[in-house]
């Protein structure tokens, strides 16, 4: 399975650009797709595969928000017992 996550894009130089991940700034290769500052593409294994709209971006990371809080909270149940 693959994952690919959301990112802000922030800075463009030719085919790398700077994206925030939510608060996380990486550097990432756009050959493959027309990313400008501002837009929301998802990233996977270090390539921008896809542009997204902001809304779709934002219910992506909202589930993973999801995902993250019951792992926390799962781990912290077996730590607990």
């Amino acid at each position: 399975m693959c994952l690919a996550i959301p990112a802000r894009v922030i800075e463009v130089n030719g085919d790398l650009a700077k994206v925030d991940f939510g608060g996380v700034v990486r550097e990432v290769n756009v050959s493959l797709v027309d990313a400008k500052i501002g837009d929301y593409i998802l990233v996977h294994a270090g390539y921008a595969i896809q542009v997204l709209d902001e809304k779709e971006a934002n219910e992506t990371l909202e589930l993973w928000r999801e995902i993250l809080e019951s792992e926390e909270e799962n781990k912290a149940k077996d730590d607990n017992s």
